[in-house]
């Protein structure tokens, strides 16, 4: 079982781990009609819907949803977190983000580890609560977000935690790799526990792709999973 996919080029050859990961196909959680294949941790607080999220003209903190788009849109914030049916573990994830101005929301891998999303575009100094930080573990390298109402674009390349037949953990989770708008901004970064807010708040061999909807308003779209083997 391979655990290792290191996105790059040597001597002019695709690295093993990446020429496997592109032979692997991904999965599409969103079918970008409905949502279809997820749930909500409390349903009578969801906001979540389908359509074109664009930045309020009236308010640039909040998002306007229009008809003819494609995105998971949480557009008055303040709602429930929503996540796949499907399970993963070892996996590389592609997903576009839209914040609007000062809205905070989070990618949770497994449900349980948080990769920030929050307007942080301009700021010279950041921390675990700015784009793109794992928060409470470690601070994105750099800030690679763009302006408020722009998509971004994650690639977020992870490894599970693991246990053995006696469910003991014996390998933390991981990020092998973590881009943001075609920039690096971790690499190998080792997470010791679930980063809080998850939604069991314990670690799993496998759990699935979350979404923060219980902060601010936010909009994903092109959602791609490609599970490591």
């Amino acid at each position: 079982r391979s655990t290792c996919l290191t996105v790059g080029m040597a001597g002019g050859l695709l690295l093993p781990g990446l020429a496997q990961a592109q032979k692997v196909k991904p999965v599409e959680p969103f079918n970008g009609k409905d949502l279809t294949g997820w749930k909500t941790r409390e349903p009578d607080k969801n906001q979540w819907v389908v359509g074109k999220a664009v930045l309020s003209a009236d308010d640039p903190k909040e998002l306007k949803v229009e008809e003819g788009g494609n995105a998971l849109i949480n557009a008055k914030g303040h709602g429930t977190d929503i996540y796949t049916e499907a399970a993963f573990g070892d996996c590389l994830v592609e997903v576009e983000v839209m914040v609007p101005r000062e809205s905070n929301s989070g990618v949770y891998l497994m449900g349980e580890y948080e990769v920030q999303v929050l307007d942080s575009y301009g700021k010279k100094e950041i921390g675990q609560g700015d784009m793109g930080s794992i928060y409470s573990a470690a601070t994105a390298t750099s800030n690679a977000s763009k302006p408020a109402g722009e998509w971004q674009k994650f690639v977020l390349d992870f490894r599970a935690p693991k246990f053995d037949a006696d469910g003991k953990k014996t390998a933390n989770a991981r990020f092998v790799r973590i881009t943001l708008n075609d920039q690096v901004i971790h690499e190998n970064v080792e997470v010791q526990k679930s980063t809080g807010g998850g939604i069991t708040g314990q670690e799993h061999p496998t759990g699935p792709l979350m979404f923060q909807g219980n902060h601010g308003s936010v909009a994903y779209r092109n959602i791609k999973i490609k599970p490591v083997n």
